[in-house]
């Protein structure tokens, strides 16, 4: 799914974050805040941060100075010029809450598309299709995996993509592998390279990747070959491609998915994200991580790459000591430009040169 082919950017946009602005179930919604190329934010709706300001929620300066309300009707009156409602908190269980019905019929009569990454597709709702008929706007759930058509076996076709592909994957999940993909491919492109990337999950396609598939809601047989697809789509376009990662191989409950996008995308090189303060699995608790050095091996054991860079929420410098492998903190000041020359340092060494290694 590529959402620039349905919108004229920026679309001057609502994001519903409600009970989760700040919090980790809130990503997605921060993800179209700070970083969407398809939406640009003109009011959150959170009743639980209501009348502060995204910078103090987020602990990030550079955050879009726009209100933070407690309702669609308010964010509405905030922001009158609205085209877009984006859904971007999936509440546990991927149902749609009750009390968030009014919220979107109100979105919808007030004539914005909706952009929904719940669980729960409302666009196979009776209710939903009619009352976005009645008022002219439409609705994508970026969650619908792809049609039969798309579906096939991993073939290993992307060894013939003439672009330079660099895979994030991280030690577990939630250790900023979207974010990473992103600040790479923002980097990029700000050094003239000719860049694209490809999102495996919901918030990489509401920010507005060149390709993208919710990857977890693919029939495991299908990911690598769905993923080889996607990178193949965004190759023919562009010299370099990254590609968003999920979970990590080393993940006892998500690794299928994590090996599928590593075979799929076969990558040039891979960017390891890792919180080195995290001792224990995000939402697994009984699961310890297994650290930066087990799933280093992994990787180069079962594809042709190796791990170029850490993308650490640490200090670089002593994570890179403790790794052997060089570290950058994408939130440091000059960090994404940073990881760029290391990864592109690392197609150098891996190939001798390239289109996106070599140039600038």
């Amino acid at each position: 799914m590529n959402l620039h082919e349905s919108f004229d950017a920026p679309v001057p946009t609502i994001v519903l974050a409600e009970g989760a602005f700040g919090e980790p179930g809130g990503k997605t919604s921060h993800g179209v805040v700070l970083h969407s190329e398809v939406f640009e934010a003109r009011a959150v709706v959170d009743s639980e941060t209501a009348g502060r300001r995204p910078a103090d929620v987020l602990d990030r300066s550079g955050a879009p100075d726009v209100p933070i309300v407690p309702s669609v009707r308010d964010a509405i009156d905030a922001a009158p010029d609205a085209d877009a409602l984006v859904i971007g908190v999936a509440p546990a269980g991927g149902a749609l809450p009750e009390s968030w019905a009014s919220e979107i019929e109100a979105a919808i009569a007030a004539g914005c598309d909706v952009v929904s990454g719940l669980h729960t597709f409302l666009g196979e709702s009776d209710h939903w299709r009619e009352l976005a008929d009645d008022h002219g706007v439409r609705i994508f759930d970026v969650r619908k995996s792809p049609g039969d058509d798309r579906l096939r076996v991993g073939d290993g076709s992307v060894g013939d993509a003439d672009a330079d592909v660099v895979l994030t994957l991280g030690t577990d999940c939630a250790v900023g592998k979207r974010t990473t993909t992103f600040e790479l491919y923002r980097a990029a492109r700000r050094a003239g390279l000719d860049a694209g990337w490809v999102a495996t999950g919901q918030t990489g396609i509401m920010v507005g990747a060149h390709s993208g598939v919710v990857v977890d809601r693919v029939p495991a047989d299908f990911v690598a070959g769905v993923v080889e697809d996607l990178v193949l789509e965004v190759a023919a376009d562009h010299d370099l491609v990254f590609v968003e990662g999920q979970a990590s191989l080393t993940h006892r409950g998500y690794s299928a998915v994590t090996l599928g996008i590593l075979h799929g995308s076969w990558p040039d090189a891979v960017v390891l994200a890792d919180n080195p303060d995290r001792t224990r699995r995000t939402h697994f608790e009984q699961f310890p991580v297994d650290g930066v050095e087990r799933e280093a091996d992994l990787v180069a054991a079962l594809s042709d790459a190796s791990v170029a860079a850490l993308s650490t929420w640490g200090d670089p410098d002593a994570e890179a000591a403790r790794h052997g492998v060089p570290a950058v903190n994408v939130y440091d000041e000059g960090g994404p430009a940073e990881l760029l020359a290391t990864v592109r340092e690392g197609l150098r060494s891996e190939s001798g040169h390239s289109a996106a290694a070599g140039g600038q």
